[in-house]
């Protein structure tokens, strides 16, 4: 049986522990950051907060003791958000096996370095990192609804191993060796999703949608494309899978920020409501600009999101805007 660790306890890491435990033929434990939550989750096998209605096997080990966690799991699964990434691996480094494989499940990018978070990963580790993408909403995985995601890594086999260790009757994983196209369509369809979600609470119909996911999907490939990715990948499930998901579905946490905004609420308003569930979108935003000015990749929507997220614009405007650029070839 493989030992398998989950490192956050949010809505994706629990309902990623509920899908292995299921599968059958592992020893999961799940890492808590919060003592709390990991006395909650023992005590009830619920996670009210981030997960409610999905119940966690008995058999999975709830700790808020990171150390425990990880002793002798031969893969490690990173669900935590993006800022917290760098921490995390400065605390384990130490004690980690060079066998152990890293799994990246986190959609975001360092703000500062403008990094990826296997490549946060790779600056504190010398493991081999696996890349999980793909059009997944947490409640739906748990629920065991049919879903597909990519598995990305430089290494063929350590792909494969995670698609065999992985995959079940509900999961069904592919593998790409494209791991930068992989997981900046994964951080970069969340900006998108912000702008959709805009698109929505300003109830502009179902025209402009269409022509934002697909301009979106346009920006997204540009930056990819200059950052190593390949075409081809933001064509499939971690590109333009994620993003239609992610922009039209009522559970995409960046969508309701944006719809939120584009009726006119203020930032820090909604964030409050949120009760500290997060919209990866909202940070990778900045850092998406960062790749873009760094690679002179044009990206407008980007740039207007941030300015609505950032420097208060009126969504209005910024609609507005994008509609008024110079004509293009498409």
């Amino acid at each position: 049986m493989s030992r398998i660790a989950v490192l956050g306890a949010g809505a994706w890491g629990t309902a990623l522990a509920i899908s292995l435990a299921r599968r059958g033929g592992h020893k999961i434990s799940l890492w808590c950051h919060s003592a709390e939550l990991a006395q909650q989750l023992s005590e009830t096998g619920t996670n009210a907060r981030f997960l409610p209605g999905c119940v966690l096997p008995p058999d999975v080990l709830v700790t808020d003791d990171i150390a425990r966690a990880i002793f002798e799991a031969e893969i490690i699964l990173c669900v935590t958000p993006s800022p917290y990434v760098r921490g995390i691996f400065g605390e384990i480094a130490p004690v980690l096996d060079r066998d152990q494989v890293i799994v990246s499940a986190t959609k975001g990018l360092e703000e500062g370095t403008l990094l990826r978070m296997s490549q946060v990963i790779a600056a504190m580790c010398t493991n081999p990192v696996v890349v999980l993408s793909g059009p997944s909403f947490a409640a739906e995985v748990a629920a065991g609804i049919p879903t597909a995601v990519v598995a990305a890594s430089t290494s063929a086999s350590v792909a494969q191993r995670i698609q065999r260790e992985f995959g079940s009757s509900s999961l069904r994983l592919y593998t790409n060796s494209d791991v930068a196209g992989v997981e900046l369509g994964g951080a970069l369809k969340n900006v998108i999703a912000l702008a959709a979600g805009v698109v929505n609470g300003l109830d502009l119909g179902y025209n402009s949608a269409a022509a934002l996911i697909t301009r979106g999907i346009a920006e997204m490939t540009r930056l990819a494309v200059a950052c190593g990715g390949r075409r081809q990948t933001l064509a499939g499930l971690s590109g333009v899978g994620d993003l239609v998901l992610t922009c039209t579905g009522s559970l995409s946490r960046n969508r309701t920020v944006g719809t939120e905004l584009g009726k006119g609420r203020a930032l820090p308003d909604i964030l409050r409501d949120m009760h500290g569930k997060v919209a990866e979108g909202i940070r990778s935003t900045s850092a998406a600009l960062g790749l873009a000015g760094r690679y002179g990749v044009e990206m407008p929507i980007t740039e207007q999101v941030h300015a609505i997220l950032h420097q208060g614009k009126n969504p209005n405007l910024a609609i507005r805007e994008l509609m008024s650029r110079p004509g293009r070839d498409e």
